[in-house]
């Protein structure tokens, strides 16, 4: 597996490098300007980022133990740890490395691995729900007087009617979770025995998870947590856009026309390879401000590694010192979490 996403990241990288080459007559960046506009950056907008995004791993570690509540009681800080360690090691080494937190949290509160892998699914779409919903909203209530108004309406309304999908799919598994899954592996085991025993699997850990949820108010509170940690990431995007001060296009841009470079990152980091993702991540959000808000490409490639640091990168520190306090050797937990996921895809 190792070998596999070595391999699969040297060829993005190489096919990165031979773009750039068959374009390098039509690319003109000027590295001078790149130097520039990171020196003249507002490094306080830069901090309150970042403290932005530290308080979202706080809003997780909350949400986690109020999923928890219907087996456990756990105090939030007692999952902050956990938080912390697993998102440095997404960031170090890759999304797979997603597994990580589950893993870490079960160790932590004792409990099963598999009961914390359905948490950590039931998290996820809580976090889809939560980003459709703020995304959609800002863009349908967009100021007119906005340029490609119309744009940014359409945009939004499209994305309400996923949300309101993505309810309908999770009310569906909550009632009938058991019977979609066995309808989902009968139907896609015409095409693969794996696949079809893998989304069987999913479905079921995604009705465990709504389990987890024990009553209206745990889902009122995990409701509102899930919009305020995003509402906070939408800001700390607002934040490092407004540190460009020599740049007017990102100086003075407005939460709701973050909303479309906030979906352009997180549609490019869906799958983070280690370290050659970094690089891809911050191409997809530079090109995304250069094409919505005509920034120039060297402000906009600027802005973009600020961003991958204040929403991706800033956590490492804090993880490190974490995973020392707690003892664990980040690459090790991330090789057997790795292995644990692979034997699980395996078909029984």
């Amino acid at each position: 597996m190792k070998n596999r996403k070595g391999f699969a990241g040297l060829v993005i990288l190489l096919l990165l490098a031979l773009i750039v080459y068959c374009n390098r007559d039509r690319i003109h960046f000027d590295w001078a300007v790149f130097w520039l506009e990171l020196r003249h950056v507002g490094w306080l907008h830069i901090v309150a980022g970042i403290a932005l995004i530290y308080a979202t791993y706080l809003l997780r570690a909350s949400r986690w133990s109020v999923f928890l509540n219907a087996t456990k009681k756990v105090s939030p800080f007692t999952l902050v740890g956990p938080q912390f360690i697993g998102f440095t090691a997404v960031a170090l080494f890759g999304r797979l490395a997603d597994v990580i937190r589950p893993a870490l949290v079960a160790k932590r509160v004792q409990l099963s691995i598999s009961s914390q892998v359905a948490v950590y699914t039931i998290e996820r779409m809580f976090d889809l729900g939560a980003a459709a919903l703020i995304f959609s909203g800002a863009l349908v209530f967009a100021p007119h007087d906005l340029p490609h108004h119309e744009v940014f309406v359409r945009t939004g309304i499209v994305s309400l009617a996923g949300t309101a999908l993505i309810a309908l799919f999770a009310v569906t598994i909550r009632v009938a979770g058991g019977a979609v899954a066995d309808l989902a592996e009968t139907m896609l085991g015409w095409l693969s025995k794996p696949l079809a025993a893998s989304v069987g699997r999913k479905i079921r850990g995604f009705r465990d998870g709504l389990n987890a949820i024990s009553s209206a108010q745990d889902f009122l509170l995990v409701s509102l947590v899930s919009l305020a940690m995003w509402g906070l990431i939408g800001y700390a995007y607002v934040q490092t856009l407004h540190a460009f001060v020599d740049t007017p296009e990102l100086a003075t841009i407005s939460f709701s026309r973050t909303m479309l470079l906030m979906g352009a990152s997180i549609g490019g980091s869906l799958l983070q390879l280690p370290i050659v993702g970094w690089f891809t991540q911050i191409a997809v959000t530079a090109a995304a401000m250069h094409a919505f808000y005509g920034a120039p490409i060297e402000a906009a490639t600027a802005c973009g590694a600020l961003l991958l640091v204040v929403t991706f990168l800033s956590i490492i520190p804090a993880g490190l010192i974490a995973a020392r306090l707690n003892h664990i050797n980040l690459k090790k937990v991330a090789a057997e979490s790795e292995a644990e996921e692979s034997g699980s895809s395996t078909p029984q």
